[in-house]
């Protein structure tokens, strides 16, 4: 094997840049080859730029992961994600660091990954936050639904199918899934099942999370080439490291707001007792590990999570503008759709603050917009095809429309409607 000379009677030059011995700090010598400390360090750089090279050629808006500004990516989350403003913040920074951090190495300093926890009621953005940032930094994602997933050895996916998904995403591209991001949903249906602990094995709970510690906080598991959740000794194997990866989760955390009034309004009553804040009551953002562990969560688990931040239940103005603001607006989409068939569709300012007062009601948010809208324009959807041959020019959803579909406003081209009366 190679070593560094140690006599300065051979005149050994690096075979690289021709320097003597006496002319560097260190000449490694080996198998008739020599190589100073000065050419490995300009080759260790030149391959650390092919590996950023090689994931901003994958990403279709050119962002330089190397010089990311926080500023940046919260308005690209501007214009899909309406409010949420704290939670933009949170993540914008979070990611932002992680990739300078991958990009800008230290030679003193281990730089160690923020991984994020995001909570919030379900249909409030948790994952379209996750989803947008990766989409615009052009880097391997992958969801996955914790409520799936198993202790190893049992039925149910184990941790290591997480990653085995992301290197999917990355069209197996190991050196790219290893600078993806990973998100978690439904995280908090893996805390502690207290109850059984003195009677089964909780593996679909804290089993859970004791596996994705070690996934986490980074290290090298070793995957089947093919895909396969189980190993075969014959197939070829993929090893990947996690350290450089991003891993993002989040849940509805149903509950926690009574462990964190608890923990705020605890201390009895009487003289010299706190006056409880109602204002703060059942607000995530005052949430602390100490809550999360009593929720069920080992502390190991919180502990890997540098930044908890929370997401806000959407308000019915918010909802009226989830509708028709961001890019990918459902407005926009049925638009869209309904215009292939030549048809325009409307839908006035009092049927949308309406579908916004039902969705609040339902507790679901904007993914309870989604449903109303599709019930009211399915019979539309359906028909128009064969509507717009009789003259069907445009639809108007009104605010009685919303609960009577029957009752939307349609426009005809009157000629042609007439046209076909006379065939008919």
């Amino acid at each position: 094997m190679s070593k560094e000379t140690t006599t300065n009677n051979k005149n050994y030059l690096c075979d690289f840049c021709g320097k003597k011995r006496d002319e560097v700090h260190k000449l490694i010598v080996g198998n008739g080859a020599s190589i100073c400390n000065e050419c490995i360090d300009l080759c260790s750089n030149i391959l650390a730029e092919e590996k950023s090279v090689s994931i901003n050629k994958a990403n279709k808006n050119q962002v330089d992961l190397t010089t990311l500004d926080p500023l940046t990516v919260k308005n690209i989350l501007d214009q899909h994600v309406i409010g949420q403003e704290d939670a933009k913040i949170s993540l914008s920074v979070a990611v932002a660091q992680h990739y300078k951090k991958l990009f800008n190495p230290s030679t003193d300093l281990k730089l160690d990954k923020t991984n994020v926890m995001l909570m919030g009621p379900t249909g409030s953005g948790k994952t379209l936050l996750a989803q947008t940032i990766a989409d615009y930094l052009g880097v391997p994602f992958a969801i996955c639904d914790a409520t799936t997933l198993t202790e190893a050895g049992y039925v149910g996916d184990d941790v290591e199918s997480i990653i085995t998904r992301l290197v999917t995403e990355a069209d197996g591209n190991v050196e790219l899934a290893e600078k993806g991001i990973v998100f978690i949903d439904e995280i908090d249906k893996v805390t502690k099942k207290q109850q059984n602990v003195s009677v089964t094995r909780d593996v679909s709970g804290e089993g859970v999370q004791q596996g994705l510690l070690k996934i986490i906080e980074g290290t090298k598991i070793r995957l089947s080439a093919a895909g396969a959740k189980r190993k075969n000794p014959q197939a070829d194997v993929l090893d990947i490291d996690t350290k450089n990866m991003l891993f993002i989760v989040g849940g509805a955390f149903i509950g926690l707001e009574k462990v964190i009034d608890d923990r705020l309004n605890k201390g009895g009553i009487g003289f010299g007792v706190d006056i409880v804040d109602e204002s703060k009551t059942g607000d995530l953002s005052l949430v602390e590990p100490e809550d999360l562990i009593k929720y069920g969560f080992i502390p190991e688990f919180i502990g890997r999570f540098g930044l908890i931040t929370d997401v806000k239940e959407l308000t019915e103005s918010q909802l009226v503008s989830i509708m028709k603001e961001p890019k990918n607006a459902l407005y926009k989409q049925y638009k869209y759709l309904f215009k292939i068939d030549n048809v325009d569709l409307e839908i006035t300012n009092d049927a949308m603050s309406y579908i916004a007062e039902k969705a609040k009601k339902l507790k679901t948010n904007a993914r309870g917009i989604k449903a109303i809208l599709e019930n009211i324009l399915l019979k539309w959807q359906f028909q128009s095809t064969s509507l717009v041959k009789d003259g069907l020019t445009g639809i108007t959803i009104n605010k009685e429309a919303v609960d009577n579909p029957e009752k939307a406003i349609t426009v005809y081209n009157t000629k042609k409607k007439e046209e076909n009366g006379k065939k008919l």
